[in-house]
């Protein structure tokens, strides 16, 4: 398949940079042949570097991020077939991790052991690519299903927004699709994930990691950093991690270096920067919103290197269907390690 027929599936990633990877990757660096993605997040950026020819090395804390590279990056030609939803979507609900735990907190019952039955079946999948592209599918399926796209809302207010009468009334649209099965969406999104995995003949690596537990160890040209946006809507556990519970059947604690302190956030990025001496260039994506501010920031790069240049771009964020439109703006980090 050519490579301007590939396209990167929709996620719903708060923070994601689907619409900003093309301008990030044209910046890289021409000579550059590998690049080591340290939050990868959504994998836009890995994905859009994969298709540019680059070998990809993408880590996320998240397991579900992970498992977006895994089967999006790392994942060359294995797609889920026929006989693969059959398995996935036989046998009756059960009564499991998601029905104990979150019945009546973010699904109904009913849904609950419906994710409980496909959880198990995942399992009997006949490969890690395949496991991780279901999961990644039914990533999408609850995420579809939920308001806003993110689980941190209160049964109250989920229930209220799932309600087509309210949501026509407030918004003059029903949003049906929150009531739809989560089997209905996957096999909604199953052409388009399948058709965006490609091989671009390099060999292309998944990691979830602390990524202060790989700098150093992980060799790459680029390194690319986008780590969570202090003062923004930046608590990807709070958004995510139940997925990363219903993956691992248990209940997780939320992740260290996580960015969202700001009073830690200062000594976070020194410590990031400081451990950068074995990668040629630095690029970091950032935003004008974010905390702490781009000149706080290049005193702390200096630190560590003197040749950095800056770029920017007008960059509106839509959260909730509301966009914060002309004072946004994107930046660009391209350092370079002498």
């Amino acid at each position: 398949m050519e490579n301007s027929k590939i396209h990167f599936p929709k996620v719903n990633f708060i923070g994601n940079k689907e619409k900003l990877a093309d301008w990030i990757c044209d910046n890289f660096p021409k000579d550059a042949e590998s690049v080591f993605d340290a939050f990868s997040g959504g994998g836009s950026v890995s994905y859009r570097a994969k298709k540019n020819g680059l070998r990809v090395i993408s880590n996320d804390i998240l397991k579900i991020n992970y498992l977006l590279a895994k089967s999006l990056i790392e994942n060359n030609k294995e797609t889920l077939n026929e006989n693969d939803l059959g398995l996935i979507f036989s046998g009756r609900p059960v009564k499991g991790f998601m029905y104990k735990n979150y019945s009546d907190i973010y699904f109904y019952p009913e849904e609950c052991k419906e994710l409980d039955l496909y959880r198990r079946n995942i399992e009997k999948l006949d490969s890690d690519y395949k496991k991780a592209l279901a999961l990644v599918l039914i990533r999408r399926s609850m995420i579809r299903k939920m308001p806003y796209s993110r689980f941190n809302l209160d049964w109250d207010k989920i229930k209220l927004l799932r309600d087509e009468d309210y949501s026509y009334k407030k918004y003059k649209r029903k949003r049906a699709y929150h009531n739809k099965s989560f089997k209905f969406h996957f096999l909604e999104n199953l052409s388009e994930y399948n058709n965006a995995i490609f091989d671009n003949n390099k060999k292309n690596k998944a990691m979830n990691k602390d990524v202060f537990n790989l700098l150093g160890k992980i060799k790459a040209d680029i390194i690319y950093l986008d780590p969570p946006y202090t003062g923004t809507m930046n608590n990807y556990y709070g958004f995510y991690g139940l997925v990363d519970e219903y993956i691992d059947s248990k209940k997780k604690k939320p992740f260290e270096n996580n960015f969202i302190d700001k009073e830690k956030s200062l000594l976070l990025f020194d410590k990031l920067f400081s451990r950068l001496s074995g990668y040629k260039y630095w690029i970091l994506s950032y935003n004008n919103n974010s905390y702490p501010s781009k000149e706080e920031l290049v005193k702390i790069i200096s630190k560590y290197s003197k040749d950095i240049n800056i770029i920017e771009k007008k960059h509106n964020y839509k959260i909730t269907g509301k966009a914060k439109k002309n004072k946004n703006r994107e930046y660009l980090f391209i350092v370079r390690n002498k």
